[in-house]
């Protein structure tokens, strides 16, 4: 199963493209900052990531401002064939109030 789930900031955000097939794409950065706990000890996690939507949710992400908070579904995959790079692809997203650590 390759399902992620994340709370994540808004940090930067590409223009919105187009494939040959006429599908919007649209590549981001997200942020994460929270705190959790691993074999009974607090960590503190923050770091970020590359992300890309395509079709309605790339649209839709597109309206969005910078610093907004979302909660994303996805997966996880190469950036390119034959690459160690991840990028998230975003299925789903829901904009949030704000950034609350989750433990």
């Amino acid at each position: 199963m390759n399902r992620v789930q994340l709370r994540l900031l808004l940090s930067e955000v590409q223009p919105l493209r187009y494939t040959p097939a006429g599908l919007s794409v649209l590549d981001l950065v997200l942020r994460h900052q929270s705190e959790v706990i691993e074999a009974a000890h607090p960590r503190q996690l923050d770091f970020e990531l590359e992300a890309r939507a395509i079709g309605e949710v790339a649209e839709a992400l597109s309206r969005l401002e910078l610093g907004s908070f979302i909660e994303v579904e996805g997966f996880l995959n190469s950036t390119r064939k034959d690459s160690r790079r991840l990028i998230l692809h975003i299925q789903r997203f829901t904009v949030v109030a704000s950034n609350s650590i989750i433990v």
